[in-house]
């Protein structure tokens, strides 16, 4: 159809064109922040054109393939291809991208290396969204880490180095199970390495060997989309990252596990994960009320809202284990609903921060007077993120709920029960998000404070907060944007389990 390699420039051109902000004059930060949103802006219309003119809806199979031979010697190739679940997830990546360059004006130091992070990051997060091999994914993986650490370690709170050294130990710890699972994958069975993901796909392993497989990739992937008990790192790294990093790591880096959960554990390996669903659900269900309740202690702000983060991926656990058309089609619009509102929310606490330069909520107080915007997308927000009607993260919970109880795997009582405890935990969420708004906004304390440093969103914030409040309101109100993409890829996922 066409021969144009659409996700070659895609993954490639913002690291190639990052590489150039070297070359820019030292002193002139506005000319390398423009330069990068320009980079930024180019590559977002880059993919929605080659997105929406060559990528055709109704076809469950891989679309805009490339396939080139990269290293001869062990059968290596660059492959890229993308279909309804990668489609998603890309376009966010260049959204929220966009959106987080643009949050980083304030950034002076060293100006030049972070917007060639940012871009590198850009690639690196589009690069296992769209790979079609496996090794080529571990690649883009791990691409992912060196920029997070650079930008913690450099642009961080107090204790960044501290939580950067965790944010390292913990992924390049998950890393390596995820490399002995691709070798493994790639190298079972015949003399010479296989790492395409269709043909891996078509192959049948031994049971015992599928449930080792399956458990290294669980547990790297679990790392990245924190499942507890792996998910330490996160409050940690959130509470120190500049707000800029912040957003991709809230919108982007942790849907990269929950993706690989559904590309290659369920794709590649469903008998051993139609052993495994069960213990997903009780998992995810454990992660939403676990996290729901430790939120509400925390004293960092932006600690309480990584949290709040680990509660909404249970959604998406619980939406893989259910092995049912709705629950996978609800986890994938809980990826790209959580994506909006989390990078949404960190955005703003940082914008607070920089306005009051307090971080614990118990010294807050009385804002909702002095910086009256803010307050009003903040609290927009944070309904968005307790599921309120008509937000997205109301339908992508609700359709995951739909998704269990319509499931054929699991029995009625189960399906009862684990229905019962996400309930709950859905109550448990208004709690710990209205204490919140409760705590930095109301009351009385800054009253007294000097009103004088005090000033409202500029235009730039407002527009940040705006275009990411359009559509979440706009998947809330017509969610089949995003279903219309990945329902008919998810269909084919799910009858390999039912009809093999």
């Amino acid at each position: 159809m066409n021969n144009f390699p659409w996700l070659t420039l895609v993954v490639v051109l913002p690291i190639t064109a990052g590489s150039l902000i070297f070359f820019l004059p030292h002193r002139g930060n506005k000319v390398i922040r423009w330069y990068t949103i320009f980079i930024c802006i180019t590559e977002l219309l880059l993919t929605t054109y080659a997105f929406g003119y060559h990528f055709q809806l109704d076809d469950p199979l891989m679309q805009l393939t490339e396939n080139y031979q990269w290293i001869n010697f062990f059968d290596f190739y660059w492959r890229l291809g993308i279909d309804g679940i990668s489609i998603g997830p890309i376009l966010l990546t260049g959204f929220i991208t966009t959106l987080a360059t643009l949050a980083a004006w304030p950034v002076t130091r060293d100006s030049r290396l972070f917007h060639f992070l940012m871009l590198a990051m850009y690639s690196g997060q589009i690069g296992p969204f769209s790979s079609q091999d496996l090794l080529l994914f571990f690649i883009m993986w791990e691409l992912e880490l060196i920029p997070v650490y650079l930008l913690l370690s450099m642009w961080g709170g107090k204790k960044r180095l501290y939580s950067a050294t965790k944010f390292i130990l913990y992924t390049a710890g998950g890393s390596v199970f995820l490399l002995i699972g691709v070798l493994g994958i790639g190298l079972y069975g015949s003399n010479e390495p296989t790492l395409n993901f269709e043909t891996s796909a078509n192959q049948s392993y031994p049971i015992a060997l599928e449930i080792i497989f399956y458990i290294g990739f669980l547990i790297a992937f679990a790392v990245k989309s924190p499942i507890i008990p792996l998910h330490t790192w996160l409050p940690d790294t959130h509470g120190e990252a500049h707000y800029s990093t912040c957003m991709l790591l809230a919108g982007i880096l942790l849907k990269m596990g929950a993706y690989g959960l559904v590309r290659i554990n369920m794709e590649l390996l469903p008998h051993a994960h139609s052993i495994f669903s069960p213990w997903l659900m009780i998992v995810g269900t454990i992660q939403i009320i676990y996290a729901a309740l430790t939120s509400p202690g925390q004293r960092n702000l932006k600690k309480r809202i990584a949290y709040s983060s680990v509660s909404h991926m249970g959604f998406i656990i619980i939406g893989i284990g259910s092995i049912s058309d709705t629950g996978l089609n609800g986890a994938i619009l809980q990826i790209i609903s959580h994506g909006f509102i989390g990078a949404a929310l960190f955005f703003l606490a940082g914008t607070s921060y920089d306005r009051i330069r307090l971080i614990y909520l118990d010294e807050m107080g009385g804002m909702a007077i002095a910086i009256p915007k803010i307050f009003t997308t903040f609290s927009i927000l944070s309904m968005a993120s307790l599921a309120l009607p008509g937000m997205s993260g109301f339908v992508a919970e609700l359709i995951v709920f739909f998704g269990i109880l319509t499931s054929q795997k699991y029995l009625l009582m189960t399906k009862v029960l684990i229905t019962f405890v996400m309930a709950i935990g859905m109550i448990l969420t208004p709690i710990y998000s209205l204490s919140m708004l409760r705590q930095m906004f109301y009351g009385y304390k800054l009253f007294n404070a000097p009103n004088s440093y005090f000033f409202d969103s500029g235009p730039r914030e407002l527009f940040i907060s705006i275009s990411i409040l359009f559509p979440v309101i706009g998947i809330g109100i017509y969610p089949d944007f995003v279903f219309s993409l990945s329902v008919d890829k998810v269909e084919a996922i799910i009858s390999n389990f039912f009809y093999r």
